[in-house]
């Protein structure tokens, strides 16, 4: 099984995407996720000016040099990361038509970096159509974009998305998209943070009067089991990993009023250490799920945590080494678990 880690989740902001790649492939990793403001970081000190998002051109032979430099260290990358907010706009809005250009933009860099897959998150925006229908006929197009390159689509659910925030609701869409170059991106953190955990509780896990602590546990295994049964494992295109902190003290309940982002959203993006480094959520038994469908793919690392330079400082290669680590250990304890 290969071992990736995702670009946006090493270092801190001073760090080039070179330092980032010598240590990622210092641990031993395969693969890297690429994520598009590591592309835009790199693009902006190779030119030396500010390039805009959407500057495709200079992306691109960005991108090429990327490229080159992730071969010259023996990786691979694996996917482009996070495309969102992409599905469910109107007919005939301006969002439908940016996003659906930015799509044309980003299958450019995909070209460019020399990946074949992208990885799509569950759309958190407001004013998109929540009906599956619609969300799928907006995938379905996307894919039959992507395959007359030979790409294909991963699509993740995001536990703070407006209208699929679990697996089977990614599922689900997936199944009505019916394309075979679109399946699944699955991960510990949006999956057991969605399903059992809550940052907004000082138990730090969901919380309500209708369901006991060991209603909730009952109704994750049950969840999990229904994964394993019934995702073939050649849907899963990749599994992320990572874990969450107990939010202390707790999160508002509300979107936050300068970025908007529900708490599951703003949990997701500071408070995600690697597995064994702080967290608390139930991700053996997920793990254990999905390795259960069958699936022998990319394992890959994605993680934001805030403590990463109170934690690990400026030393690159001892994060990636504990990542590394993490992905074994993890992997050997998920595979020696009783089935649920």
């Amino acid at each position: 099984m290969p071992f990736a880690l995702a670009s946006c989740s090493i270092g801190l902001p001073k760090h080039t995407l070179h330092q980032k790649i010598e240590a990622i492939r210092h641990a031993g990793f395969e693969g890297i996720e690429l994520s598009f403001p590591d592309l835009q970081s790199y693009a902006n000190l190779h030119f030396g000016r500010d390039i805009a998002e959407d500057d495709y051109d200079t992306l691109c032979e960005a991108g090429q040099a990327v490229r080159q430099l992730v071969e010259r260290h023996n990786l691979k990358i694996f996917v482009l990361q996070p495309f969102s907010n992409f599905e469910g706009w109107p007919e005939g809005s301006q969002k439908r038509e940016d996003a659906f250009a930015r799509a044309r933009g980003w299958i450019r860099i995909m070209e460019a970096v020399g990946t074949d897959m992208l990885q799509v998150g569950s759309s958190d925006s407001e004013g998109i159509a929540t009906d599956p229908e619609r969300v799928a006929a907006d995938l379905r197009e996307l894919a039959d974009m992507l395959a007359e390159k030979g790409f294909k689509l991963a699509y993740e659910n995001w536990c703070w998305s407006t209208h699929a925030p679990k697996w089977s609701d990614v599922w689900n869409i997936v199944q009505k998209v019916d394309r075979p170059n679109v399946g699944l991106c699955l991960d510990t953190f949006q999956s057991a943070g969605g399903e059992w955990g809550d940052p907004t509780t000082e138990s730090g896990r969901i919380e309500t009067p209708a369901i006991t602590e060991m209603e909730l546990s009952v109704r994750y295994r049950a969840s999990l089991k229904e994964l394993a049964e019934t995702v073939p494992a050649d849907k899963i295109f990749f599994f992320q990993i990572s874990d969450a902190y107990k939010v202390q003290p707790p999160l508002d309940d509300k979107p936050d009023p300068e970025s908007g982002l529900r708490p599951r959203g703003r949990w997701s993006h500071d408070y995600r250490p690697l597995p064994y480094d702080g967290g608390y959520l139930p991700i053996e038994q997920f793990a254990k799920a999905v390795l259960d469908t069958g699936f022998k793919g990319w394992f890959s690392v994605e993680v934001f945590d805030g403590k990463f330079e109170e934690k690990f400082g400026q030393d690159l290669n001892k994060y990636a080494q504990k990542a590394m680590d993490s992905c074994k250990e993890l992997l050997s304890k998920a595979k020696a678990m009783e089935t649920q």
